[in-house]
């Protein structure tokens, strides 16, 4: 479906990018993405480690953010920005507004989930989300925050840099090519949702998140008494779509075992560091790996004529990147 965003003046005035990634809309996303299946070579070993560490899986989490379609009122994540915040103001939500909200919820629903009767019945169990929420947020998404932050760090020098040498326009335009594009005077969002027509911003202006686990659709929201916003996914260089799925898939230090014992220690290495600096340079690449500048080259060598890598010139500069074949590689490895 196609959301149309409409701009004045104003609205371009006052449209800005966001401090940084919303630790609880990534774990919004990442619930739903623990759900289904798409996009395997990006997530599923991501997937893999996250569902080890949930035990017990908290059902009744998933019972109110679900795959596809809108969560409880009261359990919007997405709406929130400090996880210790929303835990305290989810602990402390009046009954009645729990039993509004629900029943608001799940009167759109075919089949309404144990999970929501129960707290229909017992409102008090709210504390029990949002215990089941501090879990999932220190099993999903705090182990690989230091890296995420560190990519949307990246990402964001980029875009303001963009920002600023050509204006909010082409900020907009380049979010994310595939699902948003910019028609002056008109924002077009492809969503995931079954949303769609068209929203005036009215001068209040747009608010741009960065996400790493929204890789693909972007997520829109219209508050009452808040700036609207949509996502955009990070991306690990101006010339990168999205962050590389190993971000994702693992998140680790160094080269995974498995892949040391598969291409030898320095080649994995080299892998690694490409993935982990796209579009670094032979030099870039040579002290990151800790390595000559003529081993650098050769293991680059070895792995380009693999289909492992990729080179792409700029200027006078050759930079390496991570072919699909060796993101799949790290995934697996990582997995």
């Amino acid at each position: 479906m196609t959301l149309r965003i409409h701009f004045t003046a104003d609205d371009l005035g006052r449209t800005h990018l966001a401090s940084g990634v919303r630790p609880l809309l990534e774990l919004d996303i990442g619930i739903r993405l623990l759900q289904e299946r798409s996009h395997p070579v990006r997530f599923d070993a991501w997937r893999r480690q996250v569902a080890a560490r949930l035990q017990p899986r908290p059902t009744p989490l998933f019972d109110f953010i679900p795959a596809l379609g809108p969560s409880a009122d009261f359990l919007d994540l997405s709406r929130a920005e400090q996880p210790d915040d929303f835990l305290e103001r989810l602990s402390s939500t009046p009954k009645q507004r729990v039993t509004e909200d629900v029943d608001q919820w799940s009167a759109g629903l075919r089949h309404v989930p144990r999970a929501a009767r129960q707290l229909r019945q017992n409102p008090s169990l709210v504390v029990r989300l949002a215990e089941a929420v501090h879990q999932a947020h220190e099993s999903c998404i705090a182990p690989y925050w230091p890296r995420i932050e560190q990519l949307a760090s990246v990402d964001r020098a980029w875009r303001l840099r963009q920002l600023a040498e050509h204006g909010v326009e082409r900020l907009l335009s380049e979010l994310n090519p595939r699902y948003i594009t910019w028609a002056s005077p008109v924002l077009h969002l492809t969503t995931a949702s079954n949303r769609d027509g068209d929203v005036h911003l009215a001068g209040r202006g747009l608010l741009l998140i960065p996400t790493v686990f929204g890789a693909h659709y972007p997520a829109f929201d219209y508050p009452d008494d808040g700036q609207p916003w949509i996502t955009f996914p990070v991306r690990d260089s101006a010339h990168a779509t999205v962050a590389p799925a190993v971000v994702t898939a693992g998140i680790l230090s160094e080269a995974p075992a498995s892949l040391r014992a598969l291409l030898g220690r320095t080649r994995a290495t080299v892998l690694w560091v490409i993935a982990e600096h796209a579009e670094c340079t032979t030099t870039q690449l040579a002290a990151h790996a800790g390595i000559s500048l003529a081993s650098a080259s050769q293991h680059a060598h070895v792995l380009r004529n693999a289909g492992l890598t990729a080179l792409t010139r700029d200027g006078q500069s050759v930079r390496h990147t991570i072919s699909p074949a060796g993101q799949a590689l790290l995934n697996s490895a990582a997995g």
